[in-house]
């Protein structure tokens, strides 16, 4: 049974980081010292942090710039955990060191419905074997109070928050990657600051994201997908969304980088989630047994460089409350936590 540990964080940003940091010491250096956060496992060429320096340099840089109060809390995530500086920023910045690969085993699986209710689930299916390197953080932020799921020093992956905003993520690749924020650092920001969906979405398009995803946005009684692709958006709105690992929108389609076999896989699981029907807002073992059943749900294949699923999480933004499955979720223990 993998554990979650709960992280309370609140006051100055940099005293949040701290806190963060201190929490998980001892797990961010084992991570760290594991191939420098398992980079070198699933690279084919040697990793150190002098090499990552520069680029690293440049995208705190762009970050610092649009998001200077999580630049703070990172400084602060470095202090607490007796970490470089540099070694703080490259847990953020694990994804975008990585740069493209184009064979995915999976990588996400994400639908959002307000027909009955409002509720976000997804499937994290991540290399690395990250399932040990879960966390939960309750943060209290500058406008709003929000639970958010963290991977090794992560100040976000998705969360939901008091406001009834939840915000699920996808890889798609297209567009130059290049020197920005984080889009994981851009789902914490929302979180946040946002009181509406309109105010996710907005902050979303705007930020200077350095690599393309899809932002799932679902609030008590809209449900929002946005596409970026570069400095390019696009913005699907409907009672149920489904987005997987393929672009939606016809123009961004046509960039599209992913590899034909990945983009099958992508298909498959958007046809079964769309064939099976988004489960009530209230019926928490449909939504469990969706996402617990292959191909939704990725299994481990026993090599660190494929994507897995190592979490499945449901978010009901009306209740202000998470649901996570850690690891294989078929047979994980349940964690559920609510925002008071």
């Amino acid at each position: 049974m993998n554990s979650v540990p709960l992280v309370e964080l609140s006051g100055l940003p940099y005293d949040r980081g701290f806190t963060h940091g201190r929490a998980l010491a001892g797990r961010l250096h084992g991570f760290l010292d594991d191939s420098l956060a398992r980079l070198g496992h699933l690279s084919d060429r040697p990793v150190d942090l002098d090499s990552l320096r520069p680029g690293i340099a440049a995208h705190r840089e762009v970050t610092a710039g649009a998001l200077p109060d999580l630049a703070d809390e990172i400084d602060g995530l470095a202090a607490g955990a007796g970490i470089e500086r540099d070694a703080a920023w490259l847990l953020q910045l694990r994804r975008e060191v990585l740069g493209y690969s184009r064979v995915t085993g999976g990588d996400c699986t994400t639908y959002a419905s307000v027909r009955s209710g409002p509720v976000l689930a997804q499937t994290v299916d991540l290399n690395g074997d990250l399932d040990d390197q879960i966390a939960l953080l309750a943060v209290t932020g500058p406008r709003h109070r929000s639970l958010v799921l963290s991977f090794g020093g992560l100040l976000g992956y998705l969360g939901v928050n008091d406001a009834g905003i939840a915000i699920g993520i996808n890889l798609v690749l297209g567009g130059e990657w290049e020197p920005g924020v984080p889009p994981y650092l851009a789902i914490r920001h929302a979180l946040d600051h946002a009181g509406s969906v309109d105010e996710a979405v907005e902050t979303l398009c705007e930020l200077p994201l350095a690599t393309s995803r899809s932002f799932m946005v679902c609030g008590e009684e809209r449900a929002v997908c946005v596409e970026t692709l570069g400095s390019e958006r696009s913005v699907l709105e409907g009672a149920d969304l489904v987005h997987t690992n393929h672009f939606l929108d016809e123009k961004f389609a046509e960039l599209d980088e992913i590899n034909i076999f990945a983009k099958n896989s992508s298909r498959r699981r958007m046809a079964v989630v769309r064939e099976a029907g988004i489960p009530d807002a209230d019926d928490t073992a449909g939504h469990h047994r969706l996402l617990s059943t292959p191909p939704v749900f990725v299994p481990d294949n026993g090599d660190i460089r494929r994507e897995r699923t190592v979490a499945a999480v449901v978010m009901r933004p009306d209740l202000r409350e998470l649901r996570i499955w850690p690891g294989n979720p078929s047979t994980a223990t349940e964690h559920v936590h609510t925002l008071r």
